[in-house]
C-alpha cells in the first residue's frame, strides 16, 4: 500500500491526465483543494509528470518497502534518491510531452529537484489523500485480504480475476505467465526477484520493471466505486425496521470486515459499531470469525436474506 502512489495518481485524474472514472464525486470535492495547491510550481510539476499509460519517474513514487509503510518512510525513500538517477528518470519521463511552463521548468531543471518534488509530495498527501486516507487504507485491506484468500484456496487464475481485463494468468510446467495486454514494454523474466502487486484508488493498471526498484504491477483495488459514491441510501424500509445505523454497518458487510475496516469506512466510533455489530450478531444477522489475531464480521444467509428482500418503505 503506497500513499505517494496514491498522491501522485490523484493529481493526474484532477488534471485531466488520467480517466475519472468511478471517482467523479471524490473528484468534484476534491477540485478546490486542488485548485489551491496549483498555485505551487513543485505540485504543477508533479501533475505535468503524470501522463496517460506512460511512463512516470519511479523516484517520486517508490515502491513501498513493506505493506503497512508510513508517508514519510516513503518521503524519507524519495529524499534519498541521488540526483543522477533523479535527472534519469525525469528525462525519460518527459521524453514526448510538451513543453512545461517555466515554473514547472525550473522545478526540472533544480539542482533541488528531488527536495522540491518531497516537499510538492507531502503538501499534496496533506490536501487530498490525508482526510480520506483511513477510507483508502480500508479499500486496500479489503482488496488484499480478498485476493490472498482466493490465491490460498484456488491459486492464480483466481486471484488475478477481476484485477483488469487486461490481465490474464497463463499456467506452464515451470510456474505460470501474467499477461498484460494492450501495455507497451517488452517481455520481463522475473527470475526470482518477484513481484510486488499494488492496489491503488486512484491509479489504473500499471508496471514497473525499471532497476533498481523492485518489479511493481498496480491495479484498481476493488469497491473504489461503492465506496466512494455520494449516493443517497436506498429508499427502503430497512432503517426503520433495524435502525439507519445498523441498516448501514449491515449493508457495509459485502465481505468479512474488522470493526477497525467499519469504523474508517463509516466515519463511527469503534464503540458505536461494536454495540451495533453486537445487536445484530444477537439477531442472527452477523457472524464473526477469528483469523489469527483479526476478528471479522461477515453477514449471515439470515442477514443476506434481510438486505436483499424488498422491506416496503
Amino acid at each position: 500500500m503506497s500513499p505517494l502512489i496514491e498522491v501522485t495518481s490523484a493529481l493526474g485524474v484532477l488534471a485531466g491526465r488520467t480517466e475519472v472514472g468511478p471517482l467523479e464525486p471524490w473528484v468534484r470535492r476534491a477540485r478546490p483543494a486542488f485548485r489551491g495547491l496549483m498555485d505551487d510550481p513543485s505540485v504543477r510539476a508533479l501533475a505535468y509528470l503524470r501522463r496517460r499509460g506512460g511512463y512516470m519517474a519511479d523516484f517520486v513514487t517508490p515502491p513501498p518497502e513493506r505493506v503497512h509503510i508510513t508517508l514519510d518512510e516513503q518521503l524519507a525513500q524519495v529524499r534519498a534518491t541521488p540526483l543522477g538517477l533523479a535527472r534519469h528518470e525525469l528525462a525519460q519521463n518527459r521524453a514526448g510531452l510538451a513543453a512545461p511552463d517555466p515554473g514547472v521548468r525550473a522545478v526540472l531543471d533544480s539542482p533541488e529537484v528531488v527536495a522540491l518534488f518531497a516537499h510538492a509530495l507531502a503538501r499534496a498527501y496533506a490536501a487530498l489523500i490525508a482526510p480520506d486516507w483511513p477510507t483508502i487504507r480500508t479499500i486496500f485491506e479489503r482488496d488484499v485480504l480478498y485476493r490472498a484468500g482466493r490465491l490460498a484456496v484456488y491459486g492464480w487464475a483466481e486471484a488475478l480475476a477481476g484485477l483488469s481485463p487486461r490481465v490474464h494468468w497463463h499456467p506452464s510446467e515451470t510456474g505460470g505467465l501474467i499477461e498484460l495486454s494492450g501495455l507497451d514494454g517488452p517481455r520481463v523474466t522475473l527470475n526470482g526477484a518477484g513481484l510486488l502487486f499494488q492496489p491503488s484508488v486512484f491509479a489504473g493498471l500499471g508496471y514497473s520493471t525499471e532497476p533498481p526498484w523492485r518489479n511493481t504491477l498496480s491495479y484498481r483495488a476493488r469497491g473504489v466505486a461503492v465506496l466512494w459514491s455520494r449516493h443517497a441510501p436506498p429508499n427502503d424500509g430497512l432503517p426503520k425496521l433495524i435502525g439507519r445505523t445498523r441498516a448501514e454497518v449491515l449493508r457495509a458487510l459485502d465481505e468479512p470486515t474488522t470493526t477497525t475496516r467499519l469504523s474508517a469506512l463509516l466515519t463511527m466510533s469503534l464503540g458505536n459499531v461494536g454495540d451495533h455489530l453486537a445487536v445484530l450478531r444477537d439477531c442472527g444477522l452477523v457472524a464473526r470469525d477469528r483469523y489469527g489475531r483479526a476478528v471479522l464480521y461477515r453477514r449471515t444467509e439470515l442477514g443476506d436474506a434481510l438486505l436483499n428482500s424488498e422491506v416496503p418503505p
